[in-house]
């Protein structure tokens, strides 16, 4: 994906700035040991000292330090934080614990500003184009802020603002985040394993999507369009001729937030009723639709006085193909069953577990962790419980989730949260295995199943079709010699990379004995005229130079643990 605001080049002194300020920040918060990781070991500042700049704090203080570092620079690394959070399947559980408190605000932009780009957006001034528009922000974040204003036919809404330059801003940070990436990618064995640019990309294109109100209210649009029909949920709607891609004007939903129990029940609304509707609706957008909220807190749902929900923010939506339903599907019901053979096909399926070497260990852990839980009943189990010890068993298993999983783990976890204030006896799992069958059965019916044959033999008739032009492109490739394979043997890679560390240092060793014994030729030879003038200072010069080879030598050995 382009990036929406490319840095052209004469911005290289900003993004170099930038990346100091990085490097500063996170040095004074212990982290210059992360900085030496992603190859940035030049721009440690030196006052810290050589080897107390690498040295770790210790484990209490660490995770805190991280959590402090984020939020002092600023929305990009706030962000990346709280996507961290959500990903135990790649960071311990002591850094989730403090990413989790990472809170996506910042000081409120002064009005004059706000006036600004919306002059800029949209052609005029906030006092001509609404009835009231409030100066003082709802929510200031990050990225935006939001204001109330009613419109000039009495409709309330909420407008957000993009705050001015932090798109800029978070351009250069994303920039410096795969640079950073690459190099861990190439140079370290973490980065290899966890495959850290793909990670930045997701991220990215996470985050871009964030900056884009247009993409947002087309979210908005397409939830109301899904549930058509459907009197449980209740979408706002978007204002388009008041919406650019950096202001957003949408309908203000009454309604009590839905972890308001003691409003609820003055209200008279059955909280049994809207927990069932909750996890209904959020079932619905999983494996009905591919398409769901990402960010369901209570602060993004209300309950209306009909005991529907009114949901807002549609800033981060999660994206299912019909593959991957099926496939999670699949592992619902593997839990839902206690099945751990099925439930490790399942994990190898979606790309979960990559290497088969140590699929027998995964299964007997999956099957110690599901037998845990098959003692009980499903009323018994919570889903927020499971879905920890998955990701805590796949953090010790270096498995790496897709991000849509990763999502989901984290909706079921809220959900389930928010369901319990609103029902003690809420059990997710309990609830949801009925609509999982009842999914599974809709997708196995003999209508879905002659739709899904008739587009198979649409693609063998179209693959047929092209396969002879295909097979003459392969065959002419062959006879060129234009064919090439690709082998990537991490284990050789490392082996080459060793002997390139013992060659160089060979090498040196090789240059420091020969300049010794130059030295000592020098001394024992027939002195030119000169020398009693310039020779002390050039023997003085070779002792300097072996003396600091020798030590750079040995420092070098020492500190890669060999002998």
């Amino acid at each position: 994906m382009q990036n929406l605001l490319p840095i052209p080049w004469f911005a290289r002194s900003h993004l170099l700035r930038r990346e100091r300020q990085i490097a500063s920040v996170l040095t004074r918060h212990g982290l210059g040991w992360l900085l030496a990781q992603v190859g940035w070991a030049d721009r440690i500042p030196v006052e810290r000292g050589w080897f107390r700049k690498m040295t770790p704090p210790a484990p209490p203080t660490q995770a805190e330090h991280f959590r402090l570092a984020l939020s002092e620079l600023g929305a990009t690394f706030i962000k990346l934080g709280q996507a961290l959070s959500t990903r135990p399947d790649l960071i311990p559980p002591d850094y989730i614990t403090e990413l989790v408190k990472l809170q996506d605000d910042a000081p409120p932009v002064p009005f004059d500003q706000i006036r600004c780009v919306i002059e800029e957006e949209l052609g005029q001034s906030p006092e001509v184009l609404f009835a009231e528009f409030d100066p003082k922000p709802i929510a200031p974040a990050s990225i935006g802020q939001a204001h109330a204003a009613t419109l000039k036919n009495g409709r309330q809404v909420i407008v957000k603002v993009q705050r001015p330059g932090v798109a800029r801003q978070i351009e250069q940070d994303l920039e410096i985040l795969a640079g950073m990436a690459e190099w861990a990618a190439a140079h370290s064995a973490i980065g290899r394993e966890y495959d850290l640019p793909a990670l930045v990309d997701e991220f990215a294109f996470t985050l871009r999507n964030e900056l884009d109100y247009h993409r947002e209210g087309h979210n908005a649009d397409r939830f109301r369009r899904n549930f058509r029909g459907d009197a449980g949920l209740y979408v706002p709607w978007v204002y388009w001729d008041l919406t650019t891609s950096r202001v957003l004007t949408i309908e203000r939903v009454g309604g009590i937030k839905i972890s308001d129990v003691t409003a609820l029940d003055q209200a008279g609304i059955d909280r049994h009723a809207v927990a069932d509707n909750s996890i209904r609706l959020l079932l619905r957008q999983i494996f009905e639709f591919g398409f769901f909220h990402a960010d369901p807190h209570a602060g993004n749902c209300f309950v209306r006085p009909d005991a529907s929900i009114a949901m807002i923010d549609f800033g981060m939506v999660g994206r299912l193909d019909e593959r991957m339903q099926d496939r999670l599907l699949r592992i619902g019901l593997s839990i839902v069953r206690f099945d751990a053979e099925r439930l490790t096909d399942d994990l190898y399926e979606i790309g979960v577990a990559r290497s088969r070497r140590h699929r027998a260990t995964l299964e007997r852990d999956l099957g110690h962790l599901l037998d845990r839980y098959a003692s009980g009943t499903l009323s018994d189990i919570a889903a927020s419980q499971v879905a920890s010890d998955i990701t805590a068993m796949a953090f010790r298993h270096r498995l790496q989730f897709p991000t849509e999983l990763v999502m989901l783990l984290r909706v079921f976890a809220m959900s389930e949260v928010t369901g319990m204030r609103l029902d003690p006896d809420l059990k997710l799992l309990n609830l949801a295995g009925p609509y999982l069958k009842e999914f599974w059965l809709k997708r196995r019916s003999p209508q879905a199943m002659v739709t899904s044959l008739g587009q198979t033999a649409l693609d063998a008739a179209e693959l047929t079709l092209n396969l002879p032009r295909r097979a003459a492109r392969l065959l002419g490739r062959l006879e060129r010699g234009d064919v090439e394979f690709n082998v990537n043997l991490e284990s050789l890679r490392e082996f080459v990379t060793q002997m390139q560390r013992m060659t160089n240092r060979l090498a040196l060793a090789i240059i420091l004995g020969a300049t010794i014994v130059s030295l000592g030729l020098i001394l024992s030879v027939n002195k030119v005229p000169w020398w009693e003038q310039y020779g002390q200072y050039l023997f003085g010069m070779g002792f300097l130079f072996s003396l600091g080879l020798g030590f750079w030598l040995v420092l070098s050995i020492l500190t890669s643990g060999r002998k």
